[in-house]
């Protein structure tokens, strides 16, 4: 079976590659520590950065998950010129079970979903990662 590797620039494959152990570490802590997490996201710059990306979704204290990944979208579409990738994370339900749902998208092409089903237990406030899927996802950033 084909990888997305196959057909993906080193430089892509890296700056995806970084997004992922960036914004995931990230995912798991937060949801360690508050037993949640607000969507987020990351960027690689044109000159091979890491940045986060935040979004002002309104809303007041609790503004809706999708309002903030809407937010997050809209921001990067603004600013696609100065990255060469981003990555959104959100907090989901995936087959019963709550999961990290990471979105990759590069401006080569390559478009990624990424699903980490976790466990958080109760008492020590740890979270355990499960086994990650993926897939080919939708490109919401570089589209034309």
């Amino acid at each position: 079976m084909a990888s997305w590797r196959d057909s993906t620039s080193q430089q892509a494959q890296d700056d995806l590659d970084g997004l992922l152990n960036a914004v995931l570490p990230f995912a798991e802590q937060t949801i360690s520590k508050y037993g949640d997490m607000y969507p987020f996201g990351a960027a690689v710059t044109s000159d091979g950065q890491l940045k986060m990306l935040v979004a002002d979704a309104g809303g007041g204290e609790r503004p809706a998950s999708q309002d903030v990944l809407d937010g997050l979208y809209a921001g990067a579409r603004q600013s696609k010129d100065e990255h060469r990738a981003v990555a959104f994370a959100a907090d989901v339900k995936a087959n019963g079970s709550d999961a990290v749902r990471v979105e990759l998208e590069h401006r080569e092409g390559t478009t990624l979903v990424l699903l980490v089903p976790y466990t958080r237990s109760r008492f020590k406030k740890t979270v355990t990662l499960g086994q990650m899927l993926g897939g080919l996802g939708e490109r919401r950033i570089w589209t034309d």
